[in-house]
């Protein structure tokens, strides 16, 4: 394993206005006592990009209690130190990992809506299978893409995008077919050997952009995984505008095709059982500051 201090390094040579520091702590480490506080006092914003990928055979529940326990040790040492941070989780399954986290900071009276699942990559591979379809310039294209983040759950909504309107019905359900897949589709690529990572970290820096540009007063929009109202569901994937602090406005649903509202029932009914297994988690534990 490559160490935290030479990623470090590599990264602090990035011609970016920013110092890099790394920090590293044992296996059997508590970051929230043993990870120094200055690694997260100040923090404004916190990706976890945590956890152990879905074994074969594996049930998402079975996944659900590993994943959602390592996602808490990082959880346990933000709520300690920067508890106004926005926490921005790609950790799977993010569809229960997420209302797991939200509803334990609740529980010790944070905002809940301070944890955010990191559902963009769903919005890079939407626009990047467009811009393969059709030749529209690809930094024209914004497909929105609701729901969850896991399979049929998520619901990528072409009838929105300009540049999808000479497509076929039939192209249409082929491409939300292959997004469902996509992730599976680059670990058939690597050969079982690992799944997605740079197009991930490229997502996460999207949302990580949004995040920062709204805290320094930009509001900017983009799709991601939270706490709202806008369903009958407690968690939902969705456009998102973050302003100064933190989550400013979650849009409601646009317009769908009649294509889309049969497969947003789909979805709904998946992530609404997603959902229920991360709050069953978050009934069986404490955030331990």
């Amino acid at each position: 394993m490559i160490p935290a201090e030479g990623v470090a390094a590599d990264l602090s040579h990035l011609e970016f206005p920013c110092r890099v520091k790394a920090y590293s702590l044992p296996a059997q480490a508590r970051p929230v006592k043993d990870l120094p506080a200055a690694c997260l006092e100040g923090c404004s914003l916190v990706l976890v990009t945590a956890g152990v990928p879905r074994k074969p055979g594996q049930s998402r529940k079975e996944l659900l209690q590993v994943n959602a326990g390592i996602a808490k040790l990082v959880v346990e040492a933000c709520a300690k130190r920067c508890p106004e941070a926005i926490i921005g989780l790609i950790v799977n399954p993010v569809n229960s990992v997420v209302p797991a986290m939200a509803r334990l900071y609740e529980k010790k009276g944070l905002d809940p809506r301070r944890i955010i699942g990191v559902t963009t990559l769903d919005v890079v591979r939407a626009n990047k299978f467009v811009f393969e379809a059709t030749g529209a310039p690809v930094d024209s294209i914004n497909v929105p893409v609701i729901g969850g983040h896991a399979g049929k759950s998520v619901l990528p909504l072409f009838s929105q995008e300009k540049a999808c309107a000479d497509l076929s019905l039939e192209h249409r359900k082929s491409l939300d077919v292959r997004l469902q897949d996509a992730g599976a589709e680059i670990v058939r690529a690597k050969c079982g050997k690992g799944s997605a990572t740079l197009s991930l970290g490229y997502a996460g820096y999207l949302l990580g952009s949004a995040v920062l540009n709204g805290l320094a007063g930009n509001r900017t929009t983009e799709c991601a995984y939270v706490k709202s109202n806008i369903t009958e569901l407690p968690f939902f994937a969705s456009q998102v505008t973050f302003g100064p602090r933190g989550v400013d406005r979650v849009h409601q649903l646009p317009r769908l095709d009649t294509y889309e509202k049969e497969r947003l029932k789909e979805a709904k009914q998946i992530l609404q059982a997603e959902i229920t297994m991360g709050l069953e988690y978050a009934e069986t534990t404490d955030l331990v500051l």
